[in-house]
């Protein structure tokens, strides 16, 4: 019975790292996922059997497990699975000490605990409940994103501390006599330590992820704002040409005139009026800075055939700054376009609202099916998983910055599909009152 124990609480521990760790799906197909499960009870089975626990039959089941329970590239599944096995291997072994330790010292009412290695497995799984907590979900960080000089990194560093403790138990095994409960103490310590070293070292390769991820929104923001200059300095450019010929245009009109070509003349205003209303911004939310925004997107949209509607305005600027205006619309309004274009009938509507104390922002777009939005919110579909999919996240930062709240919605709306994101942010006044 104790070896198909240990198998269980081996393969729940494969099946938290590879999960939560690595964010592989498990299979669809349910005769897969038995058969995986069914493996790893007849691996039990077969060791209680022959009361001996093969270090083939424990390769064999876990790699086979692990390959038929989750749904990836066969070489990648292979290669992970060796590596979660001398992983693991190590921290168990770390765990086992530290529970020999206290049978050597008679430290659990002077006897011996009846199953041991059960409680090695809760002190590695512990171990591993805290990389996931305090490391990766509290960094939105996986090890799937960790670069593979930092995943080596661990893996040496992990052995040179097996072999270093491998050692210093064989010793401290045979001469426990002489030592004190100091000696117990230190060895604990020093465990401890290799252990903190390994989160330590995770820590380094989380820091330079956050690092080019911040890097890379920066990026983005800079090239937003560049798309919008550049937008801007066409504009200007060609407000300047009209400037430029309008005392040709004048004299031009001057000379139908004088010649009571009053059609051509009415003709030629016209055309020059056209000119003149293609330099005006046609969005006027009431904020200058958020009004180039709308009217780039505007432009964009018209480029590639998406219908652009705002209604509503704004009675002032608002207390956003220019950074976080930019970051919040854009983002909003680049996942809509992407998302719209898609669709059948794309199409974008931007409502502003303004109340006493709070303003509104609500923006819909077509999409093609109705997404879930529990399961899809932050996540992305272009295959740079690790630089792409924070256009959400950095719409709810600024947000949360402004202590505002956010609301989406998949709706249907005249038979057609429809995503919604709400926006309220409290005024400034408000919010520093």
């Amino acid at each position: 019975m104790i070896y198909i124990v240990d198998n269980i609480l081996n393969y729940l521990i494969y099946l938290f790292i590879t999960y939560f760790g690595f964010k592989l799906n498990p299979r669809k197909n349910k005769f897969l996922l038995g058969t995986s499960v069914l493996i790893m009870l007849f691996a039990g089975a077969f060791n209680q059997y022959f009361d001996s626990n093969s270090p083939i039959t424990y390769i064999f089941w876990s790699v086979l497990s692990i390959i038929l329970f989750f749904d990836d590239r066969l070489g990648h599944l292979l290669l992970l699975s060796a590596a979660l096995m001398y992983f693991t291997g190590i921290i168990d072994t770390f765990s086992v000490m530290l529970v020999q330790i206290v049978l050597i010292g008679g430290g659990v009412f002077g006897t011996k605990i009846a199953w041991w290695m059960e409680s090695a497995y809760l002190i590695s799984f512990m171990v591993y409940v805290l990389v996931y907590l305090i490391l990766l979900k509290k960094n939105e960080v996986y090890l799937c994103d960790i670069e593979f000089k930092y995943k080596f990194a661990l893996l040496i560093q992990a052995g040179i501390f097996q072999m270093f403790y491998n050692f210093v138990f064989v010793f401290f095994d045979e001469n426990h006599t002489m030592y004190g409960w100091d000696a117990y103490a230190v060895f604990f310590i020093s465990i401890s330590g290799a252990i903190y070293s390994i989160f330590l070292t995770l820590g380094l390769a989380i820091k330079n992820i956050l690092s080019i991820r911040r890097n890379g929104e920066l990026q983005s923001f800079m090239q937003m704002q560049k798309e919008q200059y550049d937008y801007q300095l066409r504009q200007s450019v060609a407000v300047r040409r009209f400037k430029h010929d309008i005392i040709n245009h004048v004299g031009a009109l001057r000379e139908l005139v004088n010649q009571k070509k009053t059609e051509d003349a009415k003709e030629y205003i016209d055309t020059i009026w056209n000119i003149q209303e293609g330099f005006d911004l046609k969005i006027h939310t009431g904020d200058s800075f958020l009004d180039v925004i709308m009217n780039y997107y505007l432009y964009l949209a018209a480029k590639q055939s998406i219908k652009f509607a705002v209604s509503g305005k704004l009675v002032g600027k608002m207390h956003l700054e220019m950074f976080d205006i930019t970051t919040l619309m854009g983002n909003i309004l680049q996942n809509a376009m992407e998302a719209t274009i898609k669709a059948d009938d794309p199409k974008i509507q931007v409502e502003f609202i303004e109340h006493k104390k709070e303003f509104f922002i609500v923006v819909s777009n077509s999409v093609v099916e109705k997404p879930n939005i529990k399961k899809d919110f932050f996540m992305t579909s272009k295959r740079d998983k690790m630089n792409h999919g924070f256009g959400m996240k950095n719409i709810v930062a600024v947000v949360e910055k402004y202590y505002g709240e956010y609301y989406m919605e998949s709706i249907e709306e005249n038979g057609g599909k429809l995503f919604k994101i709400s926006i309220s942010i409290p005024k400034e006044q408000f919010k520093e009152k």
